[in-house]
């Protein structure tokens, strides 16, 4: 089993380079951050992590990921770099598709491309998708990047995305892409896994739902013709008391969260999550 750790990379947060070398140091796998491309004052959604609705400041004040990204890319040299989540429904894809590629190819192909559609209708709205659609927009625009990353006079049609025959380079250094991770729970989430993505990253840690979400994914990859074994399990934020659980039920990686903090309170956390894996 492999170990990551996920910070809120905001400009409150220790800077994502320096903690991604220090993550690397000490023997992490892999360096994730979120994504919320910009987060309305006036919201009548709630937010569903807090019994008030109220939404906790690092949600608005998060770096673009992949500048976030290619920066703790330059700094390090082996950990893997992933989003948790990007969302896709807040990107035009094209220019989507060409900031992956150049982060993985400047990168030297250690991209994991962690994705969902939202959860906040007033978020992507003022960006042109309507809730309802998220998910259709999501799987369209992954269908439409994919043909970005692999061919090199690229064409794609669809209800949502309109795309000429166009150049778009460089290619990810990984063959095909980089792996597309879906970062959702719910049953439709997981035939997607099995229908389009190379993994499951959901942020419900809880391990009876892991193992069960686990099964389902096994059934619905053999009635599809997949190989399971094709398809990874990421869970995040990892439980620590649940490690062995998780290996036990097959999952591949597991991330912590560090706090949304300076680092004078990150960098302790990491030394003893370190200490813990070793």
């Amino acid at each position: 089993m492999k170990y990551g750790v996920f910070i809120f990379a905001t400009d409150k947060a220790m800077d994502p380079a320096k903690l991604a070398a220090a993550a690397e140091d000490r023997g992490f796998e892999s360096f994730w951050v979120p994504e919320h491309v910009h987060m309305p004052v006036d919201r009548v959604t709630p937010f569903p992590r807090t019994e008030d609705g109220s939404l906790p400041e690092e949600y608005y004040r998060i770096h673009d990921p992949f500048v976030a990204l290619g920066a703790a890319a330059g700094a390090t040299s082996e950990i893997r770099l992933g989003t948790s989540i990007c969302l896709v429904t807040e990107h035009e894809p094209i220019a989507l598709a060409k900031q992956i590629a150049s982060l993985d190819f400047i990168s030297g192909g250690r991209f994991e491309f962690g994705i969902g559609a939202g959860w906040l209708p007033e978020e992507m709205e003022p960006l042109g998708v309507r809730f309802q659609d998220r998910w259709k927009v999501t799987t369209q625009r992954i269908e439409a990047m994919k043909v970005m990353w692999t061919q090199d006079e690229a064409e794609y049609h669809s209800e949502f995305v309109e795309i000429p025959k166009t150049h778009v380079i460089p290619k990810p250094v990984q063959d095909p892409h980089p792996p597309i991770l879906i970062g959702a729970g719910s049953k439709w989430a997981r035939q997607r896994v099995v229908d389009w993505a190379d993994g499951w990253l959901p942020n419900i840690p809880a391990p009876g739902f892991v193992e069960r979400a686990i099964q389902d994914i096994q059934s619905r990859a053999h009635e599809a013709g997949r190989d399971f074994d094709s398809i990874s399990i990421n869970v995040f934020p990892a439980i620590e008391d649940a490690l062995p659980e998780y290996e036990r039920i097959g999952v591949d990686r597991v991330v912590f969260g560090l706090p949304h903090a300076g680092e004078d309170i990150v960098m302790p956390e990491l030394d003893r999550l370190a200490k813990l894996i070793r």
